[in-house]
Parts: structure tokens; sequence; C-alpha cells
């Protein structure tokens, strides 16, 4: 029996949680109604009402179990961006994904180290590079955010995916190897170079092991519910698994979130139905306790022994060097590739360089452990809020100023849908003329559903090419399907408040209308396709 005591720190604990859910999703909304970027203003506002918390408001979960960030938050998102992922794009820049998520991360954290120990004598080479690990992955859920809104091209984005799938991996597991120096644990580059290898390709082993089996159970459950709820525990069990051989749980969630994701065709409709909309939520809701997180916790982490000039001096260098040296890098390895990218878009690439849920995480897992060296959390969370602040509120202004646009390939893409279309109605069409003779369907009821079939078919052949116009025909009129949709949108709503009606006067059943509600709402998504 718990005492009253433990049973109020408890539901004082969970009131936190609940605040931070109910406040952050509140801002949110307020971002998305104004189509400002979510993650940005949530920071902002974790830091305005930091300081207006109370003493006894600490989110003492958060701090005291960092291990608990890592393995709630980190597995469903990387998971979840696994899955929208696309495995042949990723391929096709597997070079400089590869340059970004192992050599960059490597690179900003030796130059990090270095300059931080520069500055600060008195901080212990390890811990420097535990800084330097801490801060070198770049999270791009911020930036491809805005970047999809303003048309980024899709090689961009694809890298930038890439990247962000794959250095958490590289980051952890310098992060591990540095703690390690600091605990006193023999340190050279040939034991750091085999405890990374070893981390990444047995990660890389389990993840594929456990891709195939959990794709060959998905492929025969054939239950949409029991599919996507097995998918919800996939990304937890599938890190568990890797961490507790000590190898990369990271690597392993990623390779058979994008195995699975490869193969979501095999699956049932209502299974990737169910699962687009799961997976959006959990990530939206995710990301908003992480965002808010970030900026609330931003007190907690100031150190004490030093002068505000001074901790003022260090956020801005080590904040400097961290963009700078993605520069760097990036300069000479885009210079000499065979297919040399604009450099509008080597730019674009370097300034989406925004931090997130893992520096938090390893944050506060170091200054757990060593409180003494509250500096390194303290140079990790400015390093965090000043790039999310500076580089995310300037990341739309530059993709506008250097005028970059996807729009040459969403034209194409119309193209390509359209022509895929034909292509597909084509064989549908073959199948319907090989069953109206295999069946002898002759009748006039057959007759007529063969007529609405064709005609549902031509309807979509022409919707596709019409769409490559923008909806509108030459002289700027509404072409007929962008018509069919605005009417039958008028007239799904005005079926809606039938059915609401007769369920209000006891007409038909809460059961009767949720069906029909159903087909409505799945007719309107066909609609505003």
């Amino acid at each position: 029996m718990e005492s009253g005591v433990e049973s109020g720190i408890e539901l004082a604990t969970v009131l936190q949680v609940l605040l931070l859910a109910g406040g952050g999703l509140a801002v949110a909304w307020a971002a998305r109604r104004r189509g400002w970027p979510a993650p940005l203003l949530l920071v902002l506002a974790g830091l305005l009402a930091s300081p207006l918390l109370p003493d006894d408001l600490v989110l003492d979960i958060f701090v005291s179990e960092p291990e608990l960030i890592l393995f709630v938050f980190l597995p469903p998102l990387l998971y979840s961006a696994a899955l929208d992922s696309s495995y042949l794009r990723l391929r096709d820049v597997k070079k400089p994904v590869a340059l970004l998520s192992v050599g960059l991360v490597l690179f900003t954290m030796t130059v990090v180290a270095l300059v931080v120990h520069w500055m600060v004598p008195s901080l212990p080479m390890a811990a420097a590079f535990v800084l330097g690990a801490v801060i070198a992955p770049p999270d791009a859920v911020a930036a491809v955010a805005v970047g999809r809104r303003l048309g980024l091209p899709r090689r961009a984005l694809t890298i930038l995916v890439g990247e962000s799938l794959f250095n958490d991996a590289t980051a952890l597991t310098a992060f591990r190897v540095a703690l390690g120096a600091i605990s006193g644990e023999a340190f050279t580059l040939l034991s750091a170079t085999g405890q990374f290898l070893y981390s990444a390709v047995v990660g890389a082993v389990i993840g594929i092991v456990l891709a195939v089996v959990f794709g060959w159970v998905l492929e025969r459950l054939r239950d949409s519910l029991v599919e996507n709820t097995v998918m919800l525990l996939i990304p937890f069990a599938s890190y568990l698994a890797a961490e507790m051989v000590h190898a990369s749980g990271v690597m392993s969630v990623v390779i058979v979130g994008l195995y699975i994701g490869n193969r979501m065709h095999r699956m049932g409709f209502g299974t990737r139905l169910v699962a687009d909309g799961v997976w959006k939520v959990l990530d939206f809701f995710l990301e908003t306790i992480v965002f808010a997180l970030i900026g609330l916790l931003f007190l907690q982490v100031i150190p004490k022994g030093y002068s505000g000039w001074q901790l003022t001096w260090y956020a801005l260098a080590v904040f400097a060097v961290t963009v700078l040296a993605r520069f760097v890098w990036l300069a000479p390895f885009s210079y000499f590739q065979k297919n040399r990218p604009p450099v509008s878009h080597v730019v674009v690439v370097g300034w989406a360089g925004m931090r997130g849920v893992v520096s938090l995480a390893a944050a506060f897992i170091f200054i757990l452990q060593y409180p003494q060296l509250d500096l390194v959390a303290f140079l990790t969370f400015t390093t965090v809020l000043g790039t999310l602040l500076v580089q995310g509120l300037t990341f739309p202004i530059l993709i506008r100023r250097l005028k970059i646009s996807s729009a040459e390939e969403e034209f194409q893409d119309n193209l390509t849908e359209a022509a895929a279309k034909q292509e597909a109605i084509a064989a549908g069409t073959v199948a319907l003329e090989a069953a109206i003779e295999r069946e002898g369907l002759t009748d006039e009821i057959a007759a007529d559903v063969v007529s609405q079939l064709q005609a549902k078919t031509e309807r979509r052949a022409l919707n596709a090419w019409e769409r490559l116009g923008g909806g509108t025909g030459q002289d700027g009129s509404e072409t007929p399907s962008t018509l069919y949709r605005r009417l039958r949108l008028e007239m799904l709503e005005a079926e809606r408040g039938v059915f609401v009606r007769l369920r209000d006067t006891r007409r038909i059943d809460d059961e009767v209308l949720r069906r029909v509600m159903a087909e409505l709402d799945f007719e309107e998504a066909i609609l505003e396709r």
C-alpha cells in the first residue's frame, strides 16, 4: 500500500505531464492555424513559460530519467520517419547521406571538442568530446516540414531525411565512447572504431532479421486493427533488442521501418489507411512534447560558477562553430561530386542543421551522471535553442530568397502519375472486359453496372490529366473534374446534415450514423486528394 505522500508525488507528476501535453497542443494548434512552424513556436512558448513555473513544477520524470526520453520518444519518431521515407530514393543519395550521417557527425564532434577545450581548459577533454557528440546530430523535423511546405527539391529533402535517420546512431555511439573515457575506461582510436563498427553492424543485422520477421507476421495477420497495434510495438521492440546487446537501437529501428514501409503495398487497404492517421497523430503528439520540453527545461541547466558574460561567450562560440563546421564539411564534398549540386541547394542543406530530441536526452543522461560538469548540458541546450530559433526562423526566408522551387518536379510527378494511371486503367478495362465475357454479363442490370464502371474509369483518367493544368482550363474556367469535386462536396455536406438530423430525432441509431458517416468521409477524402 503506497503512502499518501508517494501517491501525491505520482499524481503531481502525472498532472505535470498532462499540463505539458495540453499546453503544447494548444500552442501547436495555434501555430498550424497561422501557418507558422510549430516546433519553433513550442520552443519559444516553453522559454517564456519556464520562469513562471513554480519551484515544485520541475518535470522531475524527464530530468531524473533521461533514458526515458530516448526510449519513449526516439524509436517511434525514427520508425515513423523511416516508414514515410523512400528506400529507393535513399539508395540514390547513399553517398551524401553517409558523408553527413557519419563523416559530418564525427567532424563536428571533433571540432567542437577542440574549440571548447581551448576556451575552457578546466573542462576535461573527454567531457568536451561528450559535448561534441551530443550536439553533432541534426534533427530534420522542422527543416523537412518547412522544406516540404515551401517546395524544397526532392533530392535535398531526401538527403536531409536520410541524414536525420542515420546520424543518431553515429552520435550515440560516439557519446557512449566519450562517457566511457570520462569514467576511466581505456581509450584508443582502434577500440573506439571497433565499438562503432560493432554497434552499427550488429544493430543493422538485428534490424534486418527483425524486419523480415515483422514483415512476415504483418502480411499474414489480415486485420487492420491488430496490424496497426503490432506496428506500434515494433519500434520499441527493435530498439530494445539491439540495445540489450549494446548495439545501435537507432540502426535497428530505421532498417525495420524502411523495410516495412517499402512493403506496405502487401498489406490490406485498411491497414494503410489506419497507419497513416495513427503515425501522423503520434508524431504530432511526441514532437509537441519534445519541443516544448526544450524550452521549459532550459533554466534548469544554467550552471553556477560562471559569469553571465562567460556563459554568453561560450554559447555563441559553440553555436557558431557547430554551424560553420557543417558548411566547412559540405563545401568540398559538394564541389567534387560527379553531379555537382547547385550552390543554392548546398546552402539550404548547410543551413538545415537544427538540433532536437537526441541532444536533449543525451544532455540529461550526462548531467545526471556528472552534475559537476553542468556546463556541457548548458551548452547543449543553448546550441539546440540557437539552431532551432536562428536557423529555424530564417530557413523559410532563405528558401524564398534563393528562389528554390520544386514546381518542375511537381509537374513531372503529375505527368508521370497521369501516364501511370492511364496504363493502370487500361489494365483494369481489360480485366472488366474479361469478366464480362467470362460471366456472360449481357442483361440490362449488368450492362448498367458495366456502364457505370466504364464512366468512373474514364473520369479517373481525365482527373489525372486535368491536374496538370492546376484544375482550370485554358480560359481559366473550371475543368469537369474540379466542378464535379466542388458540387459533390456541397452535396456531401447536405447529406451529412440529413443523417445527423435523423439521428437526433431517433429515426436512425448512432451505429447507423457512424456507418454512413464513414462512407461519406471516405468519399470526401478521395475528392480532397
